[in-house]
């Protein structure tokens, strides 16, 4: 079943203004519900916009958002709502926190929705646990955090209002490599246990090779590929005419392949080609 589709779904800026330019540009997509959808394009490429578009935030030009079958825009005034069911992450998302305590910005989302104070709050503490954020510090100011912990306050309080869809824009941007990999755990064992759908943004191809089931690949505001994550890192030459690049690790894999070696030329992690190539060599060292 889908939960978000787009139909013919179009955006211009600057319309009949001589800075008109149109940044997605007739887009028919479906996102199943439940997946780990990876969302990669390079800088203008209308991914920022096209994921605006599928929260609310901006209003198509033409075409249509489907959120569970539903016209987003049927019911303009009745915006608001939408963005509850389709929460978003942004980049750099510690520059939102503005409450007083960090518990206090985490509780803000489910309260806006008409919550009680005791099941926001229920809903706010869930979410600290989804993020490991450490329970003494829900009574500091959000400014006295560390840069990884604003980031992941910031997370948990999109979290706290139990979106049907997520979406995360560059989240892991800025953080040192054990952060981006401490994220990412947990944005992945979020998936696991909540079962909703995650839209993940990112420029790190390894990031999402790691955690993606499908990609959407955007280019010059166009679908350029939307399926599996190992069969769009297959099409190593067209990403990279679109300026884009397969994992470092895939990339070391399709050279072996192509050499003879007896290995998936779609591997994306690094423990998909130690699985393949410690049986490989241990086969070389017992035939000598």
């Amino acid at each position: 079943m889908n939960v978000i589709e787009t139909k013919n779904l179009s955006f211009t800026y600057g319309v009949n203004t001589p800075f008109e330019i149109t940044a997605v540009d007739d887009v028919s997509i479906s996102v199943e519900e439940g997946e780990f959808l990876g969302v990669m394009g390079h800088t203008g490429s209308g991914k920022s916009t096209l994921i605006q578009m599928l929260n609310g935030l901006i209003k198509p030009t033409s075409g249509q958002i489907l959120l569970n079958g539903g016209d987003i825009w049927e019911h303009p005034k009745e915006i608001r709502k939408v963005r509850f069911q389709v929460g978003m992450v942004f980049q750099y998302p510690e520059y939102q926190l503005f409450e007083e305590t960090v518990i206090k910005d985490i509780m803000f989302g489910p309260k806006n929705m008409g919550l009680s104070d005791e099941e926001a709050r229920r809903r706010a503490m869930e979410a600290v646990r989804f993020v490991e954020l450490p329970e003494d510090l829900l009574e500091k100011s959000p400014f006295d955090l560390s840069g990884g912990e604003k980031r992941r306050a910031a997370i948990a309080g999109v979290i706290a209002m139990d979106p049907e869809v997520l979406i995360l824009d560059e989240p892991t941007a800025g953080l040192d490599p054990r952060g981006r990999d401490v994220l990412l755990t947990q944005i992945q064992q979020y998936h696991k246990e909540r079962e909703n759908t995650v839209l993940f943004v990112s420029h790190s191809m390894e990031d999402i090779a790691r955690i993606a089931d499908r990609i959407l690949v955007m280019n010059k505001g166009k679908e350029a590929m939307l399926d599996s994550t190992h069969e769009v890192f297959r099409r190593t030459e067209e990403l990279k005419k679109m300026g884009l690049r397969v994992p470092q690790i895939t990339e070391i894999m399709q050279k072996l392949h192509e050499r003879g070696y007896p290995v998936d030329d779609g591997t994306l992690t690094m423990d998909e080609a130690l699985r393949q190539l410690i049986p490989y060599m241990k086969r070389r060292e017992e035939n000598r």
